[in-house]
């Protein structure tokens, strides 16, 4: 490749939908790396995994499990195919960490809170990745 084909190549401005679909590239990105780190650590029983199930009111004989169903959930949205299907069981899963923390009585915008805002990541991302996603939930303008 010459260098004038290399550097016009450069300058040219990315369209919007590709912007947006970096955008919701970096940000499902975020929440699966921050789901794959939560999942690792219940798999492998990572001593402070099991502490916060115990105080969360749950026996440590779920955290295995838990951490199995995280990485089938990741692996379901990680995969194009079948990525509204894996945001819709996260959905499911984050709702019972909701209740979760409501039920504990965990204070709202740090912890009752969170699955809502990993939710959003994942939702979010998707949303701005597949055009066919806007297409069924599309941005409606006001009248």
């Amino acid at each position: 490749m010459n260098a004038a084909y290399a550097a016009s190549s450069r300058s040219i401005p990315a369209t919007s939908a590709q912007k947006a679909r970096r955008a919701g590239y970096v940000l499902s990105g975020l929440a699966v790396l921050f789901l794959l780190f939560d999942a690792t650590m219940k798999v492998l029983q990572v001593p402070m995994a099991l502490q916060g199930t115990i105080q969360l009111g749950y026996p440590t004989s779920v955290v295995l499990p838990l951490g199995i169903v995280q990485l089938i959930c990741l692996a379901v949205y990680v995969f194009p195919r079948t990525s509204v299907l894996g945001a819709v069981l996260w959905t499911g899963y984050l709702g019972g960490a909701i209740a979760t923390h409501v039920r504990v009585g965990d204070p709202l915008f740090s912890h009752v809170l969170f699955p809502v805002y990993v939710a959003a990541l994942l939702w979010g991302g998707l949303w701005l990745r597949d055009s066919d996603l806007r297409s069924v939930l599309p941005v409606r303008k006001s009248n």
